[in-house]
């Protein structure tokens, strides 16, 4: 739909998803393909080494720069992507979070999920209402921020500053298809995936003997094909446990897209055929012309 949408308006896409930012998934996060790639301008896609981790408020600065260059050019900035707190942070702002204190890092990280996730409870009940109690990073970021300046990460949130949501016009559009037409999608990409190169991604992965805790060596796929690799499991059980975390994934994607963005964007629930496609595209053309 981006691309139908750049070519119909001469626009140029930007991408928002964290696992696409990353050089070494261009399989196994679907990225563009080359030929896709030459038929509109793409930003942002392939351009961060996997041994160094992009944070939101990292990619919301390059994506001003790029929605900047799009706009002194007089052209349409197409964000396309499913990271919603990259989004979010693009438009509202970051909150001012002091440096955490090196000492009280280094002991939130060292308890393991239950435990930070126990203490959450008692430090910042809501936060740990709003989280689950296995998100292993964001209940440690949670507790490491209360413990390390007094004030909940809540509240530094309703602080944030440097978003462009005020500044820009915008044309949002939030795709929630049937679940089950999702599924059945990501179960039969990710065995296209195995066949056009994602097994030698891995590879190359592992050989370069990188953080385990980094995003790219979390990325869906990439541990269970490393343990099949490994001789750790047989080839149908890598597929089924690939297959599971993306179905997860996916269910806590649409959850948070279903709730967490402005009730006024709308959203498209039907099942995406090339028809349906090119009309949202258009339907989308004439929001960025008239909003």
């Amino acid at each position: 739909m981006a691309l139908r949408l750049a070519e119909l308006s001469g626009g140029t896409i930007i991408n928002a998803d964290a696992s696409q930012l990353y050089a070494d998934l261009r399989v196994l996060s679907a990225r563009p393909s080359p030929e896709e790639e030459a038929n509109a301008p793409h930003r942002l896609f392939g351009v961060i080494d996997g041994a160094h981790p992009c944070s939101a408020a990292d990619w919301a600065t390059m994506a001003k720069r790029e929605i900047a260059a799009c706009h002194a050019a007089g052209t349409l900035p197409i964000l396309v992507g499913g990271t919603g707190l990259y989004v979010r942070t693009l438009l509202d702002g970051i909150a001012p979070v002091p440096d955490i204190d090196p000492a009280i890092r280094r002991e939130v990280r060292a308890l393991p999920t239950q435990d930070a996730y126990q203490a959450l409870g008692l430090a910042d009940a809501d936060a740990a209402a709003r989280l689950r109690p296995t998100d292993t990073q964001r209940v440690a970021r949670a507790l490491e921020v209360v413990r390390s300046t007094g004030t909940s990460l809540g509240e530094w949130q309703k602080r944030a500053e440097g978003g462009i949501g005020g500044a820009v016009r915008l044309a949002p559009l939030i795709l929630l298809p049937p679940r089950d037409w999702l599924y059945a999608r990501a179960d039969a990409r990710f065995e296209a995936m195995l066949e056009q190169g994602a097994i030698a991604e891995v590879d190359a992965l592992v050989a370069r003997a990188l953080d385990p805790a980094l995003p790219v060596m979390r990325a869906i796929g990439v541990r269970e094909i490393a343990a099949w690799r490994a001789g750790e499991i047989d080839r149908s059980i890598m597929i089924t446990a690939a297959a599971t975390a993306t179905r997860q994934y996916a269910k806590r994607q649409y959850t948070w897209f279903s709730h967490q963005p402005p009730i006024d964007w709308e959203r498209a629930t039907l099942e995406l055929d090339g028809i349906k496609i090119d009309e949202l595209a258009i339907k989308l053309h004439y929001m960025s012309l008239t909003h």
